[in-house]
């Protein structure tokens, strides 16, 4: 597994950022595409075509975040998440109650849901509230409802960024 991250250049696309990176951690003549299964529009999960690894992108302000692991040993996807640590307009709203409830989410716990609804495969079409995770002293395991088994941990980031990768693991 490989995690990357590089500042977006000003008015530069996001995503072309984000594709770099995939690109300089694939090997070569791998291929990437992110077609909607709903719409067909270029912002669907991430296949990468003619190497067996998954893809997973995430973005905090001007932060581009990458990651990819190698298809087998139980690995069918990864998933991750960036989140800036401070966001005014995110402050503004909080995270109190997206996780079920009323109480205040913090940015660390949000970033773990966030990475095992992509590693599932379904993002929030599954409702991040009923994403139970169990925190251990080498990482963290996520259950999703009826999901496969999803282990993650925290990976080093910039100052001021929460980053935040899972792959979920085939029976």
């Amino acid at each position: 597994m490989e995690v990357a991250w590089r500042r977006v250049p000003r008015a530069a696309p996001r995503r072309d950022t984000a594709w770099a990176l995939l690109r300089e951690m694939l090997p070569a003549g791998a291929s990437l595409g992110n077609r909607c299964s709903r719409c067909g529009g270029p912002h669907g999960a991430i296949v990468v075509e003619n190497a067996p690894f998954a893809a997973s992108v995430s973005y905090a302000g001007d932060l581009a975040v990458a990651a990819v692991a190698p298809l087998g040993d139980g690995v069918i996807a990864i998933g991750v998440d960036a989140e800036s640590d401070v966001a005014p307009q995110r402050d503004r709203v909080g995270l109190r109650g997206v996780l079920g409830g009323d109480r205040e989410v913090p940015v660390r716990e949000w970033t773990r849901v966030e990475a095992a609804l992509k590693a599932d495969g379904r993002g929030l079409r599954v409702d991040p509230a009923g994403v139970r995770l169990v925190v251990g002293a080498a990482g963290w395991t996520a259950s999703v409802p009826g999901g496969h088994r999803i282990i993650g941990w925290d990976a080093a980031a910039p100052a001021g960024v929460t980053i935040s990768v899972a792959v979920s693991l085939g029976s």
